[in-house]
């Protein structure tokens, strides 16, 4: 079930326009401790360089070494031993090289059958939002001691990864401080948040980072509703929690696994390769948010493309309390246009 919702979320960043700008599974580093880093599902950065797009023949193993050459990447990035495309497999977000400060990476825009167009950017280092998906022990378990530990660690790494930290207040409520040149600045929680989206400057921004949660219930998280103490954990700790309804992961599991339309059913046939009979040998993955076959990702996004107004409401907005997911998508958006070449 994991695997499913870090899957609706990818797909959904790449329908939002989010593509260019997410990195999956870096390290995030907590405010003030730079050495102390958590590897998170999704990053948003800042975009420093847009590489024109290029395109590749197909059949040619697309590795990070052939596109640094042909983008003439600079020779301060230490180059990865990843493939863009391997054997029909697509590595999203692929990382081509790192620096200290930035990562390159690389994204197919378009797959035909003479090739590959693919854009290629670089990052940099900072998120400007991160996101996190969870899910715990077996589907259908009610509650149990991996629930209470998803969620003690998610809202550990919320809390400490942005320069806006979260603080109780005598009234049960949350209020926020930052700091500016060692001068503490405080006020109610939800108040901050919007005045350095909207209108923060430089030093309010440098180290900032927007947290996102999805959670999903399958016995285990309830309902955005009727939430447990984990889900209230998690509610207060992320800056927007969003909840993928048990409706909505039925409909992708309908539309793709289960009665695929024509069009969508090499969704589930990747899905099925990737799983071995009992007792069989190990399948590859080729169905998880970092690595896809080919011929089901352009199908997925195909399907988010032509489903999208569905889509987003497979989800409920659980935190903020008046927050809506029109909202956060023009917070990513403001958070993405910012200039960053100024700030950072």
């Amino acid at each position: 079930m994991g695997t499913f919702i870090e899957t609706i979320v990818y797909y959904l960043l790449r329908q939002w326009g989010e593509s260019d700008s997410t990195a999956i599974e870096r390290p995030l580093a907590e405010y003030g401790r730079a050495e102390i880093t958590h590897n998170v599902e999704f990053t948003l950065h800042p975009i420093r360089k847009i590489y024109n797009q290029v395109e590749i023949a197909a059949n040619v193993p697309i590795t990070a070494r052939r596109i640094a050459d042909i983008i003439e990447l600079s020779d301060e990035f230490a180059l990865t031993s990843n493939k863009l495309i391997n054997k029909g497999i697509i590595q999203n977000a692929c990382v081509i090289g790192t620096t200290e400060n930035a990562v390159a990476i690389a994204t197919p825009d378009r797959i035909t059958s003479s090739g590959t167009n693919m854009h290629a950017f670089v990052l940099d280092k900072h998120a400007y939002a991160m996101i996190e998906c969870k899910r715990v022990g077996k589907e259908g378990d009610a509650k149990g001691p991996q629930t209470i530990e998803k969620a003690k660690q998610g809202a550990y790494v919320a809390k400490t990864t942005s320069s806006l930290q979260k603080v109780r207040n005598d009234h049960g409520g949350l209020d926020g401080i930052y700091y500016v040149n060692g001068e503490a600045h405080v006020g109610p929680y939800s108040q901050l948040l919007n005045e350095i989206i909207e209108n923060g400057d430089a030093q309010q921004l440098r180290d900032f980072t927007l947290s996102i949660g999805v959670v999903s219930n399958h016995g285990n998280w309830f309902t955005a509703g009727n939430q447990n103490k984990e889900m209230k954990v998690l509610a207060q700790s992320y800056d927007w929690l969003l909840f993928l309804t048990d409706e909505g992961l039925a409909e992708f599991i309908i539309d793709l696994l289960r009665s695929p339309r024509r069009e969508y059913k090499s969704v589930k046939e990747a899905f099925i390769a990737s799983y071995s009979p009992a007792g069989g040998p190990k399948a590859a993955n080729v169905f998880t948010k970092k690595y896809m076959e080919q011929a089901a990702h352009k199908a997925l996004d195909a399907y988010f493309a032509a489903n999208i107004d569905k889509i987003e409401r497979w989800f409920n907005v659980i935190s903020p309390e008046v927050g809506t997911l029109h909202d956060l998508k023009h917070i990513l958006v403001t958070l993405k246009n910012k200039n960053w070449r100024t700030i950072l």
